[in-house]
């Protein structure tokens, strides 16, 4: 008989509750933003919704709302909120800011899109 042991050590680049992770240069745009706005009730909420042509849309925006559900996970002082339908969906993406010549703004690197459209704003 053999017995098989699984490790349970947990590292800290694990994948928050939610499953999103905000990158370092992100987070500090969120916050430049959101001190451009002067509010500090706001967090930045990732979702998805249907739509676009590939059946799903990104949803990215400030929001002072706390819903049942919500799952909520902090990165260099942002608070990043995810609610329960889209977290299925989102679980394992990875948020960036990009600022170069050929793309400005927010990137999401997301495992669970099994195809995007060629504009990248939605997937399936």
């Amino acid at each position: 008989m053999t017995e098989t042991t699984q490790s349970t050590d947990q590292t800290a680049t694990e994948a928050p509750a939610h499953g999103v992770v905000l990158t370092d240069v992100a987070a500090q745009k969120v916050k430049s933003l959101l001190e451009q706005e002067g509010r500090e009730d706001l967090r930045l909420r990732i979702g998805v919704q249907p739509g676009g042509c590939s059946g799903l849309i990104y949803q990215l925006y400030f929001d002072e709302r706390d819903l049942d559900g919500d799952l909520v996970e902090a990165f260099g002082g942002v608070e990043v909120v995810v609610d329960r339908m889209s977290a299925p969906y989102l679980g394992g993406a990875t948020i960036d800011f990009a600022d170069t010549i050929e793309k400005q703004g927010f990137t999401i690197d997301n495992p669970n899109a099994g195809s995007s459209c060629a504009c990248g704003d939605s997937f399936s």
